[in-house]
């Protein structure tokens, strides 16, 4: 019976699986995603298939690698998009989790903004009402201006 001691760390153990570095893969999976979505990927597929069928189709017939059918060509195309879905979707998870990150970050910045939002409205509130309680300089002038009538009148 071996019990796992919580104060010391495992033994390192060799394994037969591959190592890989998920994020490094994650981010060679955007780029190839971000590849494949462009227009120079399309030309460059187009470009591909054309030469390969022109090849097939005029070259002689000791050089013809893919007869008519092009079985190969379809086989190579098959096997390019068994690789590209994957890769795809990979990136598309990615882009969703940086997406759910970014959403919470915004929505932790929108409930800071309101919270100050409603602290400088209290404030705002506070700064009126004390200021209705405070003699204004047109309140001042203006009862001056009554008691100078009122003396004027007394004499």
């Amino acid at each position: 019976m071996t019990t796992e001691r919580l104060d010391q760390p495992r033994a390192l153990r060799r394994s037969l699986r591959p190592h890989y570095d998920p994020e490094a893969f994650g981010r060679l999976s955007e780029q190839i995603a971000r590849f494949l979505g462009t227009g120079r990927f399309i030309v460059y597929m187009t470009v591909f298939v054309a030469v390969w069928v022109i090849w097939n189709v005029a070259a002689p017939p000791n050089l013809k690698f893919d007869p008519y059918p092009f079985i190969f060509l379809t086989l190579m195309l098959s096997l390019q998009a068994s690789y590209a879905a994957p890769l795809i979707l990979l990136a598309q998870n990615r882009q969703g989790d940086r997406d759910r990150i970014q959403y919470e970050q915004d929505r932790d910045t929108a409930d800071r903004n309101q919270a100050e939002i409603e602290y400088l409205t209290r404030e705002i509130a506070g700064l009126r009402l004390a200021l209705s309680e405070l003699a204004t300089r047109d309140y001042l002038r203006a009862e001056l201006k009554q008691l100078a009538e009122e003396l004027k009148e007394r004499r």
